[in-house]
């Protein structure tokens, strides 16, 4: 199977819920560990890295968001936040510090598989362009998309990109001065409807404002609809 190879660390205090999550994943062929605190995770992630990551908010120890911040430090592993508060302030703060997705607790564990199947997804595919001939690069400012090493340059260098971060930059550099709904990228980035919500996609924007300082070109909101990547000055 595709997925065999791709280790998920999984972290939650709730035996309950790591031992469902644990076993949908292992079903869909995920190598899988569960930690009953985010700080046991982040130890072992230190030791050996994995593929994507899922965590617990409210957990003894360090919480997920501080989780988050040191995994943030030492990778740009796709993170999925898990929260029994539904608030929107946790939910702007998980997605703020570099999280790739949000999901508040009572959830289907068949949703969050649906959700790691869509980040793998992307991933994947992105993998299969590199072996195909390489592709011209694209450039609007002084950012440079390389889809064949799969990075983007700012200045010439690369930027610290998550793979949310690096799929939304693409997606906008390719359609340049076009202005992009937040349901279009909703469907193209995240690979599903508006089940996350419009935050998102702003909470991701605003985390690529910061990282393209000085970069000639800022991501414009376009009132009422979604967003539009524009050369500056």
């Amino acid at each position: 199977m595709e997925n065999e190879r791709k280790r998920i660390y999984v972290a939650d205090d709730d035996d309950n819920i790591r031992q469902i999550v644990k076993t949908f994943l292992f079903s869909d062929g995920y190598a899988v560990e569960d930690f009953p605190t985010g700080d046991l995770l982040l130890e072992r992630f230190r030791q050996e890295p994995c593929d994507l990551a899922i965590l617990d908010v409210m957990m003894p120890g360090s919480d997920g968001f501080t989780v988050c911040t040191e995994l943030r430090k030492l990778s740009t592993v796709p993170i999925i936040m898990l929260t029994a508060r539904d608030s929107e302030n946790d939910y702007a703060m998980g997605l703020g510090l570099g999280s790739d997705d949000y999901i508040t607790k009572p959830f289907s564990a068949m949703a969050l598989l649906m959700r790691v199947r869509a980040i793998f997804r992307r991933i994947d595919f992105e993998s299969q362009k590199r072996e195909m001939p390489a592709a011209a690069a694209v450039s609007v400012g002084r950012l440079t998309l390389d889809e064949d090493r799969r990075h983007i340059l700012g200045s010439g260098k690369p930027l610290p990109l998550t793979p949310t971060e690096y799929e939304v930059l693409k997606y906008l550099m390719l359609r340049a001065d076009q202005a992009v709904s937040r349901e279009e990228l909703l469907n193209s980035v995240w690979g599903f409807e508006a089940v996350v919500e419009t935050r998102a996609t702003d909470d991701t924007v605003r985390r690529l404002r910061q990282k393209l300082e000085g970069c000639g070109v800022n991501i414009a909101a376009v009132w009422g609809y979604g967003f539009r990547l524009e050369e500056t000055k």
